[in-house]
C-alpha cells in the first residue's frame, strides 16, 4: 500500500491504487473473478496468512468491492462476493494479464481467457475476437493456454 494521500494531486491512478496497489488485493480480486466467494476458497488458492486476507477481505468490504455474506450460523461464516465495483476490477486484471502474457511470459500465456458463447479469444479491452461483442467477467471462461504448467506423470 502506498500510505500516501493523493487529494492534492488529484490523480485517479494513484487515488486507485490506494484501493487496489498491493499484490494481495490484486490476487485475491483475480481469484474472486474465477469464482472464489469463501475465505477457505481464497486461502487455498492463494496460500496466504490467515491474518493477511482477512484484513485484506475486510479492506476490500470496506472499499465497496465485496459484499460480506453469511451462509453459515454455526460456527459463523461468510462469503465474499463482488459488488458491481469488484466486477469492474476484471477489465484492469485482464489488461495486466494480456500485458504479462505478452511481455513476461514470451508469448506463452499460461491460461487463455475465451467468450462462453462463441469461444473467442478476449482481448485486452474486453472484446470477443471472434464476434466482437464486449464482454464481462461473468461471459468468459478460462482453458491452459502454451505456457500452461504441464501436470507430472502418474505413475
Amino acid at each position: 500500500m502506498l500510505r500516501r494521500t493523493y487529494e492534492q494531486e488529484h490523480c485517479s491512478i494513484a487515488a486507485s491504487l490506494e484501493i487496489l496497489g498491493d499484490r494481495w488485493t490484486l490476487l485475491i480480486l483475480r481469484e474472486a473473478c474465477r469464482g472464489a466467494t469463501r475465505f477457505a476458497d481464497f486461502q487455498s488458492r492463494l496460500g496466504l496468512a490467515r491474518t493477511v486476507l482477512s484484513e485484506r477481505l475486510s479492506r476490500l468490504t470496506a472499499d465497496g468491492l465485496f459484499d460480506r455474506r453469511r451462509y453459515q450460523d454455526q460456527p459463523e461464516r461468510f462469503e465474499y462476493v463482488l459488488t458491481q465495483q469488484g466486477r469492474d476490477v476484471w477489465p484492469i486484471l485482464n489488461a495486466l494479464m494480456v500485458w504479462g502474457d505478452r511481455h513476461v511470459m514470451a508469448g506463452n500465456p499460461p491460461y487463455l481467457i475465451l467468450h462462453r458463447d462463441c469461444g473467442g479469444h478476449i482481448d485486452d479491452r474486453r472484446r470477443c475476437e471472434a464476434c466482437g461483442r464486449e464482454v464481462d467477467v461473468t461471459d468468459v471462461r478460462r482453458v491452459p493456454g502454451p505456457g500452461a504448467p504441464v501436470p507430472p506423470a502418474a505413475g
